[in-house]
């Protein structure tokens, strides 16, 4: 990439080279061009100036959305360096945005840490942008350069004077409709992730604006907590077990370390992982490391204390972690990933480094705060017997299934296709609508699992209580991938698992409590891609002998201005899958030519906000569901109630 030769020409061949290839291969850059990819590209330059944070020098970072959809990120940081970069022979701030994998992070100790997933930032937000402007304030003066696909436009050149002290840097840029499939900007997305950033640099001040003409909005953030605060904002759906937050903060063979956590009375462990501010929804080496030392100093005090008896077995990790919500953030010089995704720390000093701080740290809150020591082991105890419970359960059942040949549930109307790819599930509420369904299948790929009233809420209930209900064993059975720890995807029997309610608030309601128990126990059906949503019509419209159905009122409108709005028009308003009878049903929601689904997806960037929509809906807390409900009754167009 430039190598040692300081030639202007050959230097720019190189360049433009390497910019090529982001543009030919955008998804190895930046994980895809759907709307992920596009969200991710401010991620890449938000993380260069959260970078200056860290290293001290920026205390705010602005983000706006423009009314084109192009995105401006202001920082008051030092300023990308503008003199010339004597290797490449141009100025220092255009290596950075056109040359990859250049910039402060690789070798020569521009900064300690720094974000960014791939460390490629800048160059790459360039290559796939339409145009990026940048402007740098530097010694009372403003420089400036444009570039348009990854080319630049001009030497960069000063356009003015800035006041004086001022410094800082400003990136523009619009996304380019070549390569991007879609190119306008959820505020809600950058929201959740600037919000999480802020969390995981505490102090620093980062500002959200949307300046588009029908959705002005602004919000800002910022925590001196930073993840104390987080913590307690994750938990604000719960009752904590106990008031403070437990908070451990250290270095060890160069790895910085902070962990906060707190209980509450869930029965879910949500703990985080984040290395150099970017989520490991996999986990790794840091989170071993945190849970090594959680089990450890637990079992040390309970046994010191006589909070176990001699004759009682340790408590395991999962006892301990019951109920759990905890950020484990490390800031790391050289991280190495792992995995497919590249989601999970490798660095084995990483593990080393989080247990000897938790340890510590943890082992002295504890003799200092023995309230909060004695409800936690009590909480665990409890773990431990339901667990103890659940795994009898368990047994019993694999011995039963291997006596009488894995026993599917009596209530499945199963399909005679035995390959999954080509196997779909059902999974309806109630009998009558259930009767509709079996009749109107297609008996060779469609099964039918019908399930009587409301599963149980398993935000609210312990392992030996899910095991023991009887809907929630029939999906188990039904779908053969076991749950929990036993989960195996290999022995899926279904490549399609569709929820379908009916088109109301009960319906909407069985369907979230459907697609809590999967997210909690069997999230890789979610992350898969296996899981959808039946869309039944709301309305059926009658003329002349001919049918119409309606999806939702403006489809209702269309059909009505197309056939003419009169008295003829016999308009029907579905209440339920049981009005329909089976040829209704197959025409409208179950016939593969005709039918709309709904797949549920989930972006791993955001667990933690998913795991806290969760709880918000299905937990104890009044406030923070309505808050919630206000907040997103805009994106609801036809709530029955």
């Amino acid at each position: 990439m430039g190598g040692e030769n300081t030639e202007y020409g050959a230097d720019q061949i190189q360049i433009l080279e390497g910019l090529e290839a982001v543009r030919k291969r955008p998804g190895m850059y930046i994980g895809s061009t759907s709307s992920r990819g596009l969200h991710h590209l401010v991620y890449e330059i938000v993380d260069n100036a959260v970078d200056e944070a860290l290293a001290g020098f920026c205390t705010e970072i602005q983000v706006t959305i423009n009314p084109d959809n192009s995105i401006t990120v202001v920082d008051n940081g030092r300023g990308i360096p503008v003199g010339v970069n004597h290797k490449a022979g141009i100025p220092a701030v255009e290596v950075v945005f056109t040359i990859l994998h250049a910039g402060g992070k690789f070798g020569g100790g521009g900064y300690k840490v720094s974000g960014g997933l791939h460390g490629v930032g800048a160059s790459v937000v360039n290559a796939l942008s339409e145009w990026l402007e940048v402007s740098i304030y530097h010694e009372g003066k403003e420089y400036k350069q444009r570039y348009e696909r990854g080319h630049t436009m001009y030497p960069l050149k000063v356009v003015g004077d800035c006041e004086e002290g001022k410094t800082g840097t400003t990136v523009t840029f619009l996304p380019d409709k070549e390569i991007f499939e879609e190119t306008v900007y959820d505020y809600d997305i950058l929201k959740q992730r600037l919000r999480e950033m802020a969390f995981l640099t505490k102090g620093l001040r980062i500002v959200l604006k949307d300046e588009r003409e029908d959705s002005k909005k602004e919000k800002t953030f910022h925590y001196e907590g930073g993840i104390r605060e987080f913590v307690t904002y994750l938990n604000r759906s719960k009752e904590s077990l106990y008031p403070e937050v437990i908070y451990c903060e250290g270095e060890k063979d160069g790895v910085a370390v902070e962990v906060a956590m707190q209980h509450n009375d869930s029965y879910t462990e949500n703990s985080y992982g984040f290395v150099n501010n970017i989520n490991t929804p996999e986990g790794g080496t840091h989170i071993v490391g945190f849970r090594n030392a959680l089990t450890k100093t637990f079992n040390d005090y309970a046994r010191k204390n006589k909070l176990l008896k001699d004759s009682e077995p340790n408590l395991s990790g999962d006892d301990i972690r019951e109920g759990l919500t905890a950020i484990v953030s490390v800031k790391i010089e050289e991280p190495q990933f792992e995995g497919q995704t590249k989601q999970k720390l490798g660095n084995s000093e990483a593990r080393g480094a989080v247990d000897f701080v938790v340890s510590r740290q943890l082992e002295i809150f504890l003799e200092q705060n023995p309230t909060v020591a004695k409800a936690t082991v009590e909480k665990s105890v409890l773990a431990q017997r339901a667990r103890e419970a659940a795994r009898k359960a368990r047994d019993l059942t694999r011995r039963k299934s291997a006596l009488d040949g894995m026993a599917l549930p009596g209530k499945l109307a199963d399909c005679s296709d035995k390959d999954p790819k080509n196997c779909e599930i059902y999974i309806v509420e109630g009998d009558s609508a259930g009767g509709s369904a079996k009749t109107a299948r297609n008996r060779a790929t469609q099964a039918i699992l019908p399930l009587r009233g409301k599963i149980l809420n398993v935000e609210k209930a312990r392992l030996d209580r899910i095991y023991s209900n009887a809907e929630i064993k029939a999906m188990i059975t039904a779908f053969g991938t076991g749950i929990h720890d036993d989960f195996d995807i290999s022995k899926l029997r279904y490549h399609k698992i569709i929820i379908m309610t009916d088109a109301d608030v009960d319906g909407a309601h069985i369907a979230t409590l459907l697609l809590t128990f999967l997210y909690r126990f069997m999230p890789e059906l979610i992350k898969q891609g296996y899981v959808y949503l039946a869309q039944p019509p709301l309305y059926k419209v009658e003329k002349n002998k001919k049918v119409w159905y309606a999806y939702d009122d403006a489809e209702l409108n269309s059909i009505l201005e197309q056939i003419g709005r009169d008295n003829n028009n016999k308009i029907q308003r579905y209440k339920g899958l049981g009005e329909m009878d089976a040829e209704q049903l197959w025409e409208t929601t179950m016939d593969p030519e005709k039918r709309i689904l709904l797949r549920v997806t989930m972006d791993e960037s955001a667990t933690s906000e998913i795991d806290l929509t969760f709880t918000t809906l299905m937990g104890d807390k009044v406030e923070p569901r309505r808050e919630f409900i206000e907040e997103n009754a805009r994106f609801v167009e036809n709530l029955d109630i």
